[in-house]
């Protein structure tokens, strides 16, 4: 079969299954509501961007930015050689620091496949690989009890028809039905797939790219999936990247470790545990997902500091993520050194500067029950008037770190109001 017969083949098999769209997949939220359940309680998932820019190891947009020709760019899949079974480690890390779900790159910007796919050659299986790398990744986080996302690029630097569908319909209708075609193998090929994170709609719109027609024949193939919003329909989440930004439906925010996706020799400006630790409670307090990226190198193997600042995170895990798992949308919000987290009437309250052996919280209207610490389960003593919560008798060094995590038990859901402090908290004679 030429690849033009499996596109046509592949174009008749999408027609024939084709449905009217059903009220999930277009927006219904009882069905959501019941298919996004594991996301919203999952809170934390692991992003992988890996490619033939792992072996340059200078950013995952160097084809472009350093204006690469596509033919000199073409002979990195020959060099691109992973170690057997790579993935095995990046899913071991997943699990050793909390994260729930994996979402790797099946094909970046560059055009290259990280799969096994009929309708071109440039793909793991028929060059320097050898071998379907998506399949090692998926049998890996299976492995693990992880969920399992695929990225994938709409954008294509490599194909010929990726600029000019933009103004040549024919160029459009060969190009739309490759990449509906590749997402087609993705869904059919590998089991259940839990996400699938579509990345830069350029140059087409939702119409050109025909992305209520992608969408139908995604939820066709993978009923329970999850999708987001990057193929310029609004999907089950919104996706803010490298800020954290609540909205008013689901959301994830997804950022790097430190300024690059790939791999990038060069780049030394990593996130310290603190800083990742503290993003992962701002997404937790508004109910929103942390997907926190690794750029393994070309050989598949995890930057030494990846390794550090995740082993770090997971052991604040470890001993904090009753506080961060299915945590619920969380009012009180105001400290010079806390975040906050909340689950039924306990707030957790994320101490991330010390302040010694009191730690004072003002504006809780609630009445409070018991305060602990929770990764010891020490109680604390505390006191309570109209305008602050002071807890008292704390070591004057913080007991945890790189965030010590205060449970304060409320009569209700907690609810602060530091404009009640600022207007009725007694004032003396000037």
């Amino acid at each position: 079969m030429t690849r033009r017969d499996y596109l046509q083949a592949m174009a008749a098999a999408a027609a024939a299954s084709a449905v009217r769209t059903p009220a999930w997949a277009s927006g219904g939220d009882a069905d959501r509501a019941q298919r996004m359940k594991w996301w919203h309680e999952a809170r934390f998932g692991m992003f992988i961007h890996w490619g033939l820019y792992s072996t340059l190891g200078r950013h995952e947009w160097a084809m472009e930015n350093e204006g690469i020709p596509v033919a000199e760019y073409e002979r990195l899949a020959l060099r691109f050689k992973p170690k057997p079974n790579a993935a095995r480690d990046w899913a071991r890390l997943a699990k050793q620091t909390g994260q729930k779900y994996m979402v790797m790159t099946t094909k970046h910007h560059e055009g290259f496949c990280n799969f096994d796919t009929k309708l071109t050659d440039y793909c793991a299986p028929k060059r320097g690989p050898g071998r379907d790398l998506v399949k090692e990744y998926v049998e890996a986080a299976r492995a693990e009890g992880l969920r399992v996302g695929f990225y994938y690029s709409l954008m294509d630097w490599h194909h010929p028809d990726g600029a000019r569908c933009a103004t040549d319909e024919q160029a459009r209708r060969r190009f739309v039905d490759y990449i509906h075609g590749q997402i087609r193998e993705l869904l059919t090929n590998y089991g259940k797939i839990d996400v699938l994170w579509y990345d830069v709609a350029w140059p087409l719109d939702a119409q050109g790219w025909e992305s209520e027609k992608m969408n139908e024949m995604v939820f066709g193939l993978q009923p329970e999936i999850v999708v987001n919003n990057r193929n310029q329909l609004p999907g089950d989440f919104a996706t803010p990247e490298q800020r954290i930004t609540a909205g008013d439906r689901a959301w994830e925010s997804c950022m790097t470790l430190n300024d690059s996706w790939g791999y990038n020799r060069g780049d030394d400006n990593w996130k310290p545990p603190k800083t990742a630790i503290r993003n992962l409670i701002a997404c937790a307090r508004d109910t929103g997902n942390y997907l926190l990226n690794i750029g393994p190198k070309g050989d598949g193997s995890i930057p030494e500091e990846s390794v550090r600042i995740f082993g770090r995170v997971g052991k604040w895990l470890e001993r904090n993520g009753a506080a961060i798992y299915r945590s619920e949308k969380c009012q009180p919000r105001t400290s010079n050194y806390a975040g906050f987290t909340r689950i039924g009437n306990t707030l957790y309250m994320h101490v991330y500067f010390w302040p010694g052996g009191t730690v004072s919280m003002g504006g809780l209207r609630n009445k409070v029950k018991s305060v602990r610490l929770l990764a010891s389960g020490t109680e604390v003593k505390f006191d309570r008037d109209g305008f602050r919560l002071r807890m008292t008798g704390l070591p004057e060094k913080a007991p945890d770190r790189p965030v010590t995590t205060l449970a304060i038990e409320c009569d209700g859901e907690p609810q602060q109001d530091t404009l009640y402090v600022r207007n009725e908290r007694p004032r003396d004679k000037v």
